[in-house]
């Protein structure tokens, strides 16, 4: 993806998920890719980058599950564009 891939169109996201967004948008460069392109994130730089988010471990607990929900549509979108 590109930044002209992205609409120029501003979304609200909830407190409830605020965390978790920035975590996702943190572990932009930290896809896991091949041949085939994106294949996931490298949830083994997931607790260092929480915690230069200055998350706790809690928090990223919590988090993890709507990272993953984010990571599965970003595929989604990622394999329409081939």
């Amino acid at each position: 993806m590109t930044l002209a891939d992205i609409p120029p169109v501003e979304y609200d996201v909830w407190p409830d998920n605020w965390s978790a967004f920035l975590l996702f948008e943190a572990m932009s460069t930290q896809w896991r890719t091949g041949m085939g392109g994106a294949s996931g994130l490298d949830y083994n730089a997931l607790p260092s980058v929480a915690s230069m988010l200055g998350m706790k471990r809690r928090e990223l607990s919590k988090a993890f599950h709507d990272v993953r929900v984010m990571e599965a549509e970003a595929m989604l979108v990622m394999s329409e564009s081939k």
